[in-house]
């Protein structure tokens, strides 16, 4: 027997509605939001959750604005529950989100992994994303950052990320820990950035 796609009209398209700025944007800049069975609001980060779905611009003002002003129970056309640490909960799914991505770059063998090897990935110019732990001194980041300016055609367009521990990098890439890694261009990396971003 087959069943119906239960996926609301919502999950069509190219652009979204934001439910507390009204603006339109990619789902890539939004957060999708269901109801579980119990009538409470989760995160859909995969977006792949049946139902319908309430969108909310990727920002923590937007996200405490929906709960204040009661755009979740007006999207939803219900009375819904919220978490009161739905920020927090929303955070560290994008944090396991953006780790599991860096993880599955790492098994497609586009990560290099500690100074000496980040510092070869640098010089031979094809880098897409650099990351540096929040907890690593920053002589490592400096000294990377010079060599990646001498070596790139175009620097800027190389994306630099702070925003992990180097337990988690390392956690991430089989390791005790890791306070820089680098990236190859390619789909890896813009599937990283587009996670980064969101958090």
């Amino acid at each position: 027997m087959e069943y119906p796609d239960r996926r609301s009209q919502d999950d069509e398209g190219s652009e979204r509605t934001c439910a507390v700025t009204r603006a339109h944007r990619t789902p890539e800049e939004m957060i999708r939001f269901v109801l579980d069975p119990a009538g409470q609001v989760v995160p859909d980060l995969k977006r792949k959750l049946p139902g319908r779905g309430v969108w909310v611009t990727a920002e923590a003002r937007y996200i405490a604005e929906a709960i204040k002003k009661g755009a979740f129970a007006r999207g939803f056309k219900r009375p819904v529950t919220i978490l009161p640490e739905l920020a927090d909960v929303i955070d560290r799914a994008l944090e396991k989100d953006i780790l599991q991505s860096l993880s599955l770059s790492n098994k497609a063998g586009v990560v290099a992994a500690g100074a000496f090897q980040v510092e070869k990935a640098l010089s031979e110019g094809d880098t897409a994303v650099l990351i540096h732990a929040l907890d690593g001194g920053q002589d490592g980041a400096r000294k990377l950052r010079q060599i990646l300016r001498r070596n790139m055609l175009e620097p800027e367009k190389v994306h630099s990320l702070e925003i992990l521990h180097s337990e988690q990098i390392g956690l991430a890439l089989g390791r005790t820990s890791v306070v820089h890694a680098a990236l190859r261009r390619g789909a890896a990396a813009e599937a990283l950035m587009t996670r980064a971003r969101r958090l």
